[in-house]
């Protein structure tokens, strides 16, 4: 791994000439993102992330952290005692620049340690799954970190509407897919181009069969306002 999302966060935070994000999907094409995006306070974000920074309490984990915007309001403004983990070595060092205290570099799959009241999976927070067939694998995970009463909050979207409709209304999907919330994501940055990577987006009543599966309750906390959702899953 390049790393380069990473890069972008950091070339931000330290203003060292940063540039958008080529973001490409293997059903999308070319999108620019601006990286200050990652970078915006509690009153910019959406509405279901606000919603999932008010239910969250108690000893917090923010996994796939990012830019720690999530993060940094829960420890500035809620006064909790929040940890941060992400895969990029350079998003934690964003991370502490901008103050997060309780930060490290490390894989959720990896993580061993004090358990949590609350664990965070935002933007996107199924994406890390990767695939369909790792649901099991990252919920069971996500079940083993969890005090007693506590509750993982994750929102993601049902991209149905990305595919095109055939003659009757239905939807048309390349039969090769298992699931069409699967994708590979390539991102490009200054130049350089990221090893394409695995990127999972869940419809709702998917995730709600693999957490009763899993031994959890799932609600839905929240609709976003495209196609996005929020939703609690507690033990």
């Amino acid at each position: 791994m390049l790393d380069l999302f990473g890069k972008a966060m950091l070339d931000y935070q330290t203003n060292n000439n940063p540039e958008d994000i080529i973001t490409e999907t293997s059903i999308s094409d070319p999108d620019e993102m601006s990286i200050s995006y990652l970078f915006r306070s509690y009153n910019e974000m959406p509405e279901i992330e606000k919603k999932a920074l008010q239910l969250a309490r108690g000893k917090t984990l923010d996994v796939g952290c990012g830019a720690g915007s999530h993060s940094l309001s829960l420890q500035n403004d809620r006064k909790l005692d929040v940890y941060s983990i992400d895969i990029s070595p350079k998003a934690i060092e964003t991370c502490r620049l901008r103050g997060l205290q309780n930060t490290a570099v490390e894989n959720i799959l990896d993580y061993s340690g004090e358990k949590f009241d609350t664990v965070l999976l935002l933007m996107n927070g199924t994406g890390i799954f990767g695939k369909i067939e790792n649901c099991n694998l990252y919920l069971q995970k996500l079940k083993s970190l969890l005090n007693i009463g506590g509750q993982i909050l994750i929102d993601s979207s049902d991209i149905i509407y990305m595919f095109d409709e055939d003659e009757d209304g239905g939807k048309w999907i390349p039969s090769e897919k298992e699931y069409y919330g699967e994708l590979t994501f390539t991102l490009t940055y200054k130049n350089e181009r990221e090893i394409p990577f695995d990127w999972l987006y869940l419809d709702y009543n998917t995730l709600q069969n693999a957490s009763i599966a899993n031994g959890f309750k799932c609600e839905l906390v929240q609709d976003g306002e495209h196609f996005d959702y929020l939703a609690r899953l507690t033990l």
